[in-house]
Order: structure tokens, then sequence, then C-alpha cells
């Protein structure tokens, strides 16, 4: 006799595309669903101390989370970044911040296979598990020298660092065409080559732990670099030992749904809190939030919203994925629809979480209320660089109105 395991609500919610939902699939995101709650209760602490608890990391590692995006040969699951998003989502109920470097880091296992072999093995050569940070502000300043490059800079935002053993780095080089125009790279270094400078004080977010770099006249060889929007073969040498079609996607495409989908996941994290909330709350004056019909507008809306955004994001996913296994190449102007329907999941988003937090009324800005904590977790990462929604939507109206497209990573 046979059992079947029952489907999960998100699947039967995905039958029009949901090839990519294997049974390992799901088993990797069930594993995130159940630690979820765990967050959850770390949450408040993680924010006070002002980092992700090691033991939680230890965790998402453990349930081979941070291996969605890795490739087979080094351990890797090496799956559709659906289940990547699907993961980080389900993460993002229970702790914003933890998903938020789950997300970050996590991307960095499908980068680093487009580096050259030797980069592949100086990282993951002795330990497969080792992860790496990053922050892609293209302020270093990168000297030709034998072999590579002497680099420096100071940047920003380095979420979960403190976990990790490598970095990726932001610096401009001159394109190899000899037209003298520069280039995003992106720059790989040891722990050793670089100092953590522990500020990172700020409204939300607090306990991705961001901090700044510092990096003096550092040595990176040849093999540690990459050119971040060279999509070719000869700009991604990492293919010749990573084929697959995973690592066709062009890097936008991939990372920008790193810093956005945490949100998506906040938000029914919020609305479960609220639902909670409202059925038991009782206010000064009488009467059971259920029963405002500003809390009912809220809770529809915000519901609707995340339905919506996730259902815009998995079927432009499915072309991103047809294109990467077919080798069509997707028309800008789409690119740059999908770029801009990216970036405004956070504004969305917050926009649900404040109704939310308006119709907790006075108690709700408590800090034991988790919905303040998510109300400005979203708004903090409304300010990265890619979830600046009007910037990528006027770049589509500008190329929709017959101008040229400005955005070099699209």
């Amino acid at each position: 006799m046979t059992t079947t395991t029952p489907v999960p609500d998100y699947v039967r919610a995905t039958q029009i595309s949901n090839e990519y939902l294997t049974p390992e699939a799901i088993e990797l995101i069930e594993r995130a669903r159940a630690l979820a709650p765990k967050l959850a209760e770390r949450a408040f602490d993680a924010e006070r101390n002002g980092i992700v608890p090691v033991e939680s990391v230890r965790e998402i590692a453990e349930a081979g989370l941070f291996k969605v995006l890795q490739p087979k040969r080094y351990g890797g699951h090496e799956m559709d970044p659906r289940v990547f998003y699907r993961v980080q989502m389900s993460l993002a109920e229970g702790c914003m911040a933890t998903a938020w470097i789950y997300g970050v880091i996590g991307v960095h296992n499908w980068q680093l296979p487009l580096f050259p072999e030797q980069a592949q093995q100086d990282v993951w050569g002795k330990d497969p598990t080792t992860l790496i940070a990053s922050t892609y502000m293209p302020v270093g300043k990168a000297e030709k020298v034998d072999g590579g490059y002497r680099f420096s800079g100071h940047w920003s935002w380095s979420s979960g660092v403190e976990h990790c053993e490598w970095i990726f780095l932001g610096g401009l080089l001159p394109k190899k065409d000899g037209s003298g125009a520069l280039e995003h790279c992106t720059f790989l270094l040891p722990k050793s080559d670089y100092k953590v400078v522990h500020n990172f004080d700020v409204l939300g977010l607090r306990a991705t732990a961001s901090h700044d770099i510092v990096v003096e006249n550092a040595f990176v060889p040849e093999h540690r670099t990459h050119r971040t929007n060279d999509h070719s073969d000869a700009g991604c040498p990492g293919r010749a030992t990573n084929p697959g079609w995973l690592y066709r996607i062009p890097f936008t495409q991939v990372f920008q749904r790193a810093v956005s989908s945490a949100c998506l996941g906040a938000l029914d994290g919020a609305v479960g809190h609220f639902r909670v909330r409202a059925s038991a709350h009782v206010g000064k004056h009488g009467s059971k939030t259920a029963e405002d019909v500003n809390a009912q507008q809220a809770v529809s809306e915000a519901m609707m919203a995340s339905d919506q955004l996730k259902l815009v994001m998995f079927r432009n996913y499915a072309r991103i994925v047809e294109c990467a296994k077919t080798g069509e190449r997707m028309p800008v102007e789409e690119r740059l629809l999908q770029r801009a329907q990216a970036s405004a999941v956070p504004k969305i988003t917050a926009e649900c979480v404040n109704e939310l937090m308006r119709a907790c009324a006075a108690n709700g800005v408590y800090r034991s209320n988790p919905i303040e904590r998510i109300f400005r977790d979203m708004h903090v990462a409304r300010g990265h660089i890619a979830n600046n929604t009007d910037h990528y939507a006027r770049l589509h109206g500008a190329v929709m109105l017959g101008l040229q497209n400005t955005d070099p990573f699209v």
C-alpha cells in the first residue's frame, strides 16, 4: 500500500506553472516554513542585539537552504530560482531580517559559479558550505598590476557579513573592448583582506548587521573578478564547468528579486499577526479591532496585494527560465518592465503594512507588536537601490516613449 504526501496550498495555487516544484523543492520550502516560527521567536532579540543569531544561520544551512542555487558539483541543489524565492518568503514570515540576509547571501551561490573555476575552488574547494557576503556599490579603486589588481575602498551595507568568510565588492574597470568606457565589476576577497566597521545603527532591518567594509591595498588576482553585466560565455567563464541553464540567467534578473521577495513574505507574516491581534484586541472604547471596517479593508487589501505580486513574479520568472533554457534574448522593453515590477514590491507591501499599522491604532506602536518591526523593516528595504521603483518605472517608460535605455544592468 502506498501513501501520498498532501499537496501544499501554495502548490495547488500555482497549477498553471509548477513544474519546478519537484518533491525535493517542496521539501526545502517546507523546511523553511518549519523554521519560520523559531525565527519569529528570535526576531525581537535579533533586532535588539543587532544581528541574526548564529543558530538561525546554522539551522538554515543545516536545512540545505543556502544550497538552492549552488551547483550540484559542489553539493548544491542547482534549482529553479523560484524555489529560492519561495524559501526566502517562507523565512520572512518569521523574521524579515533573517530572510533578507538569506536572500543576499544565498544569491551569491549563484554568482560564484560564473567566476573562473579557480575562484570557485578558492571559496568552496575545502568547504562547499562557505558563505559569501557582498556590497556591490562600484566605489572600489582598482589598479592593474601583474596577475590582478591592487584594490581599495570603503563600502556600506554589507548584509549578513558577520556570518561569511568571503565577500563580493563592487568596482569599475575599463571595458575589454578598448573603448575606454567603464563597467561594473565584482571583486572577490577573503575575510583576511577586508575590515568590518561596526556602524549599522538604523531604523529597521537592524538584525541584518549591514556594516561598512574597508579594504586597503589588497591584491585581487584576475580570476577573482567578474564583469557583472557581461552575460556572454566569455564574460562568465564558470559556465565551462557549470553549463546548466540556471547560470545563463542575467545577473539582475536573479539578484533583484533577492532583495525584494523578503518584503512579500514579511507582508504575509504581518497579515498573520494582524488577524490574530484583531480577533482578540478590544480597544479602549469597547469594540474589537475585527469589527473595525478599516481593519477589515486593510487585511483584505494586503492579502490581495500579496496574491497579485506573487502572480506577476512567478509569471515573469516562468518567462525568464524559458529564455535561459532556449537561449532567446528577452527584448529590452520586457526586461525593463520586469525590473520595474520587481522594484515595486517593497513600495506596495510597505503601503499595505502602513494600513495594517494604522488599523492597529494606538496600542500598535509598542515594540511588542511584531507588525511595528515589519513596518520599519519594510521602509528600510525600500532604500535599497534595486528597490527604487520610481526610477525603474521611469526608465521603462522612457524606452516605451522612444528613448534609449540607460540602465547598464538591463
